[in-house]
């Protein structure tokens, strides 16, 4: 049998006799139909520039050489997953994002990285119309509209292998409400039953993320009347492990049919599998509503919807983000993995035979042991080594400005206006390398802005306006010896101006921009399901502004598909450095969440603190455009003083009404700024006379900021 290789050079000598590429605007079609954007293909392709790809798509060249071997390759494969209008349907596919390339930390660092790679964003996805709850269960899927929309909703495109979509919520009446509005009737009276119904007869799932990931296992959601139904209790007795007791009936019931349950048991969200079958997953996710598996701070109002509301919820998450998997949190982490499988299939040069090899720009399939300073005490390599050296402190501002740095025109102002950045921590994660190996140990070390790492350094000679936070400290307090900082924070500090000696470093040699598609697509679906509730990049900022005082009663579903969005950034961020859990718990022993690939302290230090040093940024230049100092910060909420309840009232504009490069800015991207609320200076005040957080209470009824939302 030929190998690959030979397939492969076969077809490129076919392809070489007589090259032919589509239209032009084909060409460009077919790119946005797979979601990507020009500068993206054209790193692809090794372009200097996305000109080439331009004058492509609209006539004006045509790739040559290898380039349009290439191009064609890609637009045929293209043509077939995304057919013109009126075409035969095919199965899209998410294509495998391209690996950034890597800046190396050489032996004797003798000089710096590689630069980062430029932003991409991804082709919009619409969010499907809400569907009408028929009046009694279908025989056969059916599809209705609850309303007549402003403009068509573009149904999702179903997958042959799973027509029915990702997920069904099932009610007591044996109704299955799916995505689009369809309905299935499912006869199982059982939890077996329903599994083996479920991988035998729904026809749900969803395929991969990446080309070497793993299709998505069925979501079944089950009602309150469903539960009890299927014999499970309405609510849960063990509210701390929230599992089924070992004896339950429902847990001997499917243990006796050879089916097994994950470690976590039969709990809000159970996982029912046997071993696979070859290449066929034998695995059905369960969600028990009434035991609180969409919790209300991530998925507001969802539990008390209708079926066929929870299904849409649920199915435009799936289709913009992941079939949920648990928590947000968990979702957001599982998002990773899908997006940047840890393994792909290698030739074995000695055997010829196909194995599983490590995937370029993954994190790999094992645990990975943190430099001393980027753990805890806790940590078994940590406790070992009984280490006394200090550890990283990279976290979100929680900073409030000394009243005695008020000055009399501050205090006369009437408002006190909280500004709020889009999901912080997602536009953090934009182009963000990170250490995918071992963490080695130097002495003394030149510094190097574009290495990922750790580094002991002493920030406290360091002066800064006191009435802005520094930016070494999550206290906004100035450093008071030698600390150690990630990269980041050291590169801003030389940004600032200031010499930085490195004393100690712990740096990784390989790295890469591991976040990227996670960002990439986490961020498309927030501008999506925004632009659904009728915010908009063409908005003016009056508008803008209009458009968030509003956009939670548009549609309350896809108002909780954005709060669920937000979670899942925040979930997925902190769940990369998780803390043992539980009383017994011995320092020194390990936990669960450590032993997997994704427990990175490192890396959720890396995104807090660009987080944090965009927003001192942003103070810094905004003090210096307009002379306004901030009252308070807590992670991505900042409250200024103003003459007015707007903040159209101090943000800066130009002469011509655009906004300041540097500053603040209003709009619905990762980055930007809304309006979080308003309250009189005085109330402000106040506050900070008591050692309290304006930032926390600016949006009334004692609100509380999630942090990098």
């Amino acid at each position: 049998m030929a190998s690959e290789e030979e397939l492969f050079a076969s077809i490129d000598a076919l392809l070489e006799e007589e090259p032919q590429l589509p239209p032009p605007a084909e060409r460009a079609r077919l790119r946005e139909a797979a979601g990507i954007t020009q500068a993206r293909l054209a790193q692809a392709l090794q372009l200097k520039s996305t000109q080439s790809i331009k004058n492509w798509e609209n006539g004006r060249s045509e790739p040559t050489g290898s380039r349009l071997l290439a191009y064609q390759r890609l637009l045929n494969g293209w043509a077939v997953k995304y057919p013109a209008p009126g075409t035969a349907a095919a199965v899209p596919a998410a294509p495998a994002p391209a690996a950034p390339p890597q800046p190396e930390v050489p032996e004797t660092f003798t000089g710096p990285a590689a630069p980062e790679p430029q932003a991409e964003t991804a082709t919009p996805v619409q969010a499907p119309a809400a569907p009408e709850r028929p009046a009694r269960p279908a025989a056969r899927p059916t599809s209705t509209s609850r309303r007549p929309a402003a403009k068509k909703a573009a149904a999702p495109a179903l997958d042959p292998n799973f027509p029915h979509g990702p997920l069904a919520v099932l009610d007591g009446d044996g109704s299955a409400y799916g995505v689009g509005g369809i309905v299935l009737d499912c006869p199982a009276t059982t939890v077996v039953e329903l599994v083996e119904w479920t991988l035998r007869e729904s026809g749900l799932g969803a395929a991969k993320l990446h080309r070497y990931g793993k299709d998505a296992d069925p979501l079944i959601v089950l009602t309150a009347a469903a539960a009890v139904k299927f014999g499970l209790p309405e609510h849960l007795e063990d509210r701390r492990g929230l599992r089924l007791p070992e004896d339950h009936p429902v847990v001997k019931q499917v243990l006796k049919a050879k089916w097994q349950l994950t470690q976590r048991g039969f709990g809000p969200w159970a996982r029912v599998y046997r071993k696979a079958q070859g290449r066929e997953r034998q695995c059905v996710q369960l969600a028990i509503l009434p035991w609180d598996a969409l919790d209300s701070r991530s998925w507001p109002g969802v539990s008390e919807m209708e079926p066929a509301d929870v299904a849409r919820v649920l199915g435009v998450y799936a289709q913009r983000v992941i079939t949920p998997r648990g928590s947000t949190a968990v979702s957001g982490l599982e998002l990773m993995t899908a997006l940047r499988p840890p393994t792909r299939p290698v030739r074995d040069e000695e055997t010829g035979n196909w194995i599983s090899g490590i995937n370029p720009g993954s994190l790999g399939t094992e645990p990975m042991d943190p430099a001393p300073p980027e753990g805890q005490p806790e940590h078994p390599a940590i406790h070992r080594i009984g280490w006394k050296g200090g550890y990283l402190h990279e976290e979100a501002y929680q900073w409030v400005r000394s009243v005695d740095t008020l000055t009399d025109e501050e205090c006369l102002l009437p408002y006190a206006v909280g500004l709020d950045l889009n999901t912080a921590f997602l536009a953090a994660a934009a182009r963000l390398v990170v250490g995918l190996s071992e963490p080695e140990h130097f002495v003394r070390p030149k510094f190097y802005p574009k290495v990922p790492g750790s580094w002991l350094v002493d920030l406290s000679h360091i002066d800064l306006d006191p009435r802005l936070p520094s930016p070494f400290t999550p206290t906004g307090e100035r450093p008071t010896g030698p600390a150690w900082y990630q990269t980041h924070t050291v590169a801003y500090a030389q940004e600032l101006g200031f010499n930085v000696e490195i004393l100690e470093a712990y740096l990784r040699k390989e790295t890469g921009a591991y976040l990227d598609p996670w960002h990439d697509r986490l961020r498309t679906a927030y501008v999506d399901t925004l632009a659904d509730l009728g915010v908009t990049k063409d908005l003016t900022d009056t508008e803008f502004l209009a458009a968030m005082e509003r956009h939670k009663d548009v549609d309350p579903a896809m108002a909780a598909v954005l709060a669920a969005i937000k979670a899942t950034v925040k979930g997925g961020i902190g769940k990369l450095f998780e803390n043992p859990q539980g009383k017994g718990y011995k320092d020194g022993e390990p936990w669960p969440a450590m032993m997997r690939p994704t427990w990175r302290p490192d890396i959720r230090a890396a995104v807090i603190s660009k987080a944090r040093v965009n927003m001192h940024r942003k103070l810094l230049n905004m003090s210096r455009m307009t002379g306004l100092f901030p009252l308070a910060v807590l992670s991505d909420c900042v409250v200024y003083p103003s003459p007015g309840s707007s903040p159209l009232d101090f943000l800066p504009y130009a002469a011509s009404g655009k906004p300041q490069p540097g500053g603040f800015r209003l709009g619905p991207t990762p980055g930007l700024a809304k309006l979080e609320g308003v309250q009189e200076m005085l109330w402000a005040i106040d506050l900070m006379e008591k050692g309290l957080n304006p930032a926390r209470h600016i949006k009334g009824g004692d609100a509380v900021l999630e942090d990098g939302e």
